[in-house]
């Protein structure tokens, strides 16, 4: 093992084994540990949310029990619309697989480039807001470090996800427990030491609505009630996350899904409202350089020590926020890359079984939007609330049409239907609120943002279609090849030549590098044994299940190879492998065939195009010249085979 090596498991860890039968027991999550890796994005949208929505309210701060019921009330209708969500589409996907098979793939693409744009938003924001909650308790003179911290933050969480999904959520337990801990004693604090003051506040409520009547009237009251409704929409940011997440939750996932969601339904609801509560009962006015959570743990008589433990746990807890962004966001990329809307590497997975291209991707678009923003946080939850209620008015209307269409199946499908409609109306109304009142603050650019990144999908999806038809054509023209007879099965000799093909799914590509080896080397090579890897990516990293399906394909492809070289008097076998990193198991693969057949030579088929670009080597990734210089350095003779792409 080289230092380099070394130096990557220490940091990444050691491979997992794709074999090992307990594999997706030991990083699957129950329900507690996905609510503190998947739900801690919406609990942790507490510590910013009510300070939107209450800061809004100016000098009317005796809307805010309305608002505190509000913002429950939204919670509860959000989170169960996504539980019926769950149990329709156990597999996962959230909105993108929602809209997508519901609305259709335009509108499907529309919800996966809005998905990412809110993941690597949901790192940025909940980095910028841990900082925020840090240094409110530090002094003014120490801000300047904040953003090369936030920096710093964002990197070390792509080394953790990279190390996988479950060992980085479990490190964090304690932080999400003592969370719970602080702002539960806050709450019931605020509540028990100020009981005394509920009348009070109850007459001060009821005096400022008849002055806000008689002053700006009903009209003013209720605009001014859904500008700091639509301010507060970071509160719901995180509620569809246990939907996208659904594939690393413990069997039986639906019910463990549902539950999580249950768990991150009540607290959020609770902590949410109960803040916005305890800032009418104390009164909490703005002080610079802190958070409106800062002042209020700061007028609760427990001292210096409990607010400092409680900024430190909502800063931290925040922090674990963002594992969200880096768990669902290359999932959601992954489903894309499966659809051929972003390059198909990114459907891959590491060694550690995590989607790395896509956190490493969504780590560095968070770093960029964090300076681009300077961290500055109103900035960022308005960007950050817009893609939100993109994607959830986009999964209501595509349940609503499901419903509709599907009547015949249900009894109850009216009851589903009206709460899917009136969780449409509720994101609708919040997304056009946000993006009218904010639109020079920040939602210019998370529009202009997402439609160049659907552009960009757009087009990546119409070269590998274009790609697509072009191989097809190849294999129809090969379609009509002789099949085998049993005379030509015989045992192959490992002291004769043989030729050991590289192929994937038997198609055009395959049949024209074996047809091509036959035209380039005529009657020397008799003998043919046929390579192939079942490369596990994110659509068949589901279960022990999908994995036997992907080695059965990938068995029933190698004998219609071999079928058809025996049908061309050929001696010829097959060997597989299994695994999540293709080029090593090529290797090792390889290396073996290589001791068992002295005299093999390997070959392996590669498009190629009139005209050489740099984004075609990123959508088809150069997989044929790697395996070449990863063979011939083990001394394994390997020829790539031109297969022509014409323009």
């Amino acid at each position: 093992m080289t230092a380099f090596e070394r130096l990557k498991e220490l940091m990444f860890g050691k491979p997992r084994d794709i074999r090992d039968p307990r594999l997706f027991h030991k990083i699957s999550l129950l329900a507690f540990l996905a609510w503190v890796g998947l739900g801690s994005d919406g609990l942790s949208s507490s510590a910013y949310g009510p300070d939107e929505a209450f800061r809004a309210l100016g000098q009317h701060t005796y809307l805010a029990i309305f608002l505190a019921l509000a913002t429950a009330l939204t919670v509860f209708i959000i989170s169960y619309t996504y539980s019926r969500i769950i149990e329709h589409f156990p597999s996962g996907g959230g909105g993108y697989v929602v809209a997508s098979k519901l609305l259709g793939p335009a509108l499907g693409l529309v919800s996966g480039c809005a998905l990412l744009v809110d993941y690597v938003l949901t790192i940025t924001v909940s980095i910028a807001s841990s900082a925020d909650q840090i240094f409110s308790f530090l002094p003014l003179a120490w801000h300047g470090w904040k953003l090369p911290l936030e920096a710093l933050a964002i990197g070390l969480l792509i080394i953790m996800n990279i190390r996988g999904v479950k060992e980085s959520i479990s490190l964090l337990v304690p932080v999400f427990l003592l969370f719970i801990v602080t702002h539960a004693v806050a709450l019931l604090g605020t509540f028990v030491f100020h009981f005394h003051q509920i009348p009070a506040v109850t007459a001060h409520t009821v005096g400022g609505l008849r002055e806000g009547l008689s002053t700006i009237g009903v009209g003013g009251l209720l605009l001014l009630f859904a500008q700091a409704y639509s301010r507060g929409a970071g509160t719901y940011t995180g509620i569809e996350a246990v939907s996208n997440g659904l594939q690393i939750m413990r069997e039986p996932r639906v019910a463990t899904a549902k539950r999580t969601m249950l768990y991150m339904a009540i607290s959020l609801a609770v902590t949410a409202g109960g803040i916005l509560l305890c800032y009418l009962l104390l009164d909490v006015k703005p002080v610079e350089g802190k958070t409106l959570n800062a002042v209020m743990f700061e007028a609760l008589p427990f001292g210096g020590w409990f607010v400092v433990l409680a900024l430190v746990a909502e800063g931290a807890l925040l922090l674990l926020a963002a594992q969200t962004g880096f768990i669902d966001g290359p999932r959601v990329m992954a489903n894309m890359a499966l659809d051929s809307w972003l390059p198909r590497r990114f459907s891959s997975l590491s060694e550690r079984l995590t989607m790395h291209y896509g956190v490493v991707l969504m780590g560095v678009a968070a770093v960029l939007t964090l300076f681009y923003t300077r961290g500055g946080i109103d900035q960022l939850v308005t960007m950050y609330s817009i893609n939100v209620f993109v994607t959830f008015s986009l999964t209501q209307l595509g349940m609503c049409k499901f419903w509709i269409t599907e009547r015949q199946k249900h009894p109850r499908w009216l009851r589903a239907l009206s709460l899917h409609v009136i969780g449409a109306v509720l994101c609708i109304g919040i997304l056009v609120m946000v993006v009218v009142e904010k639109f020079s603050e920040g939602a210019w650019m998370t529009i202009l943002v997402t439609s160049l990144l659907i552009a960009f999908c757009w087009l990546i999806r119409r070269h590998y279609q274009k790609v697509s038809r072009k191989l097809a054509v190849l294999s129809q023209m090969l379609d009509n090849l002789p099949t085998a007879t049993a005379a030509t099965a015989a045992e192959l000799d490992p002291y004769q030549p043989i030729a050991a093909l590289l192929v994937g799914g038997y198609g055009g590509l395959g049949i024209h590098s074996l047809l091509t080896i036959f035209r380039q080397f005529p009657g020397f090579y008799k003998q043919v044994v046929f390579v192939s890897v079942a490369v596990i990516d994110s659509g068949h990293f589901k279960g022990l299940e999908e994995l036997e399906n992907l080695k059965a394909e990938t068995r029933q492809a190698l004998d219609k190879y071999v079928t058809l070289a025996r049908g061309f008097g050929l001696a010829a076998t097959c060997r597989m492998s299994l695994g999540a990193e293709p080029l090593a198991e090529i290797e090792s693969l390889c290396t073996e065939i290589g001791r068992q057949f002295p005299k093999a030579t390997f070959f392996a088929g590669k498009l190629i195009f009139r005209r050489d670009t740099w984004y075609q080597r990123v959508l088809h990734n150069e997989t044929a010249t790697a395996i070449q210089r990863r063979l011939q350095w083990e001394g394994l003779p390997t020829v790539v085979l031109p297969v022509r792409v014409r323009a």
